[in-house]
């Protein structure tokens, strides 16, 4: 019998138990095949889109659902293809948030948050763009369940955060502020006080006023508190952007440099 053949079989035997995800070495053990023949016939299985690749070595088996796109959503594989790089994550940034609740969030780009820089992966038409954090295995996250398994997500305290830290790649502070609204409801002030202490001073400054902005104040104040004794320094809202002859927000030291627009 071919090779093709038996890797498939053998694929066809993981996807019948639910799994969707292999690496080279599982296959060859899997079907006691050489490198060369699980090497040809992962070629081949790839032509026929019945597998895909997102790192070299790890693969995701796609259902005949999912053929056109060329790959299942990045949550049926993301929690195995970050222990395969032996990366700490988390799913973060709008993907959180549109997991938390934020109906109007559903980015194009699967967002996840790892400890070192690392390259932009794709399987498919789905691209995963990964950001570092240093604070990766410390801030709050949740264990999510997902159609294989489970995956680490944000927390929605964690997602406001980083959201303020990452609003370049999150739509900018307009859009920031628009998402903040939507999780408002959810948001724990308590826990928000107890992530200020992994993060940067202008951060906390940063999420107070756009609490404020978007009509949360009570939910700022518990920053607020956190923030009197600690004697901030005036920083601009938007960084990089001028802010002279702005006018102070003597609660946040914000110098606000932008005009917010939030779509409530």
């Amino acid at each position: 019998m071919p090779s093709q053949y038996s890797l498939l079989n053998w694929v066809e035997s993981l996807q019948a138990q639910g799994r969707y995800t292999f690496t080279r070495i599982d296959a060859e053990m899997g079907t006691k095949r050489s490198f060369v023949a699980v090497q040809s016939a992962l070629r081949r299985l790839k032509k026929q889109s019945r597998i895909v690749s997102p790192r070299r070595g790890f693969y995701v088996i796609v259902p005949p659902e999912y053929r056109a796109t060329g790959s299942p959503p990045a949550s049926w594989f993301i929690d195995e293809l970050m222990s395969y790089i032996g990366q700490p994550y988390y799913v973060g940034l709008l993907s959180a948030a549109a997991l938390h609740g934020a109906a109007h969030q559903q980015p194009m780009i699967y967002q996840v948050m790892t400890s070192k820089p690392t390259r932009e992966m794709q399987a498919g038409k789905v691209f995963i763009r990964l950001s570092m954090s240093k604070n990766v295995t410390q801030m709050p996250v949740v264990e999510k369940e997902t159609e294989t398994g489970t995956m680490l997500v944000a927390s929605i305290e964690t997602t406001a955060f980083d959201l303020v830290r990452y609003s370049a790649i999150a739509g900018h502070f307009n859009n920031v502020a628009t998402v903040l609204s939507e999780l408002a409801d959810s948001i724990d002030a308590k826990a928000l006080v107890e992530i200020a202490d992994l993060v940067k001073i202008p951060d906390v400054q940063r999420l107070g006023f756009l609490l404020d902005a978007i009509g949360e104040s009570q939910l700022a104040d518990s920053l607020y508190q956190w923030l009197e004794i600690r004697s901030p320094r005036a920083i601009p809202l938007q960084p990089g952007v001028d802010a002279a002859d702005v006018n102070i927000n003597n609660r946040w030291h914000i110098l606000p440099n932008i005009e917010l627009e939030v779509d409530i």
